[in-house]
């Protein structure tokens, strides 16, 4: 399995990197190793001081696709969580200021804590759905599946032109704005709509 995941797909989380909206997806992908294991707390990477936590919807494939029209893309999808895209923000400046990938920056160990599966069949409003992120109890991210530039269903689409999905990839979709440092100590909560899907220690 893979993971990959869309960047600037919400304008208010572009304009406070100071980043251009894109006209199309960008994306790029993470290794399997991370996802951090079940109950396990996500612990500081030594080779990073500026370690940032991103909120972001997250869908798992279900089937194999290849050139997946958008109109039937809703057919490869069926469940939703909530996850974590964390970045060493520090790592990722000096590469973009090189001209060189930040996969370095994206794709560590233990880097995508993801949150329980739920059934998207419950949610009568599919491009309507809320989730956020709660540290130490206090709201740091709300954002809402509405206010994507890009709907699940033309993410599927566009990276399945270049991409093969499989079966049990999962598609990270893009952080609303509110992005901010992670820190030791720190306690994560993650939401999908009112249900808590995920929850963690940073140690």
């Amino acid at each position: 399995m893979k993971i990959i995941c869309i960047g600037r797909n919400y304008i208010a989380h572009a304009n406070e990197l100071n980043n251009p909206v894109p006209q199309k997806p960008v994306f790029f992908m993470k290794p399997d190793t991370a996802l951090l294991p079940p109950h396990n707390p996500f612990f500081y990477p030594e080779f990073s001081n500026e370690i940032h936590y991103e909120a972001e919807l997250v869908i798992r494939i279900n089937k194999n696709g290849k050139h997946i029209a958008e109109k039937f893309a809703y057919k490869y999808y069926d469940e939703i969580t909530v996850g974590i895209d964390f970045t060493a923000r520090d790592l990722q400046a000096d590469c973009k200021k090189k001209g060189l990938p930040w996969e370095i920056a994206k794709a560590f160990d233990f880097s995508a804590p993801i949150g329980k599966f739920i059934p998207l069949n419950i949610f009568k409003d599919k491009p309507a759905i809320p989730f956020g992120l709660k540290i130490n109890d206090e709201w740091r991210q709300q954002g809402n599946s509405k206010n994507m530039i890009f709907s699940f269903d033309r993410i599927i689409a566009y990276v399945s032109q270049f991409v093969t999905l499989r079966s049990g990839d999962l598609i990270f979709t893009g952080t609303p704005e509110g992005v901010g440092p992670a820190k030791i100590n720190d306690h994560f909560e993650l939401f999908l709509a009112n249900e808590k899907v995920l929850n963690f220690n940073v140690k």
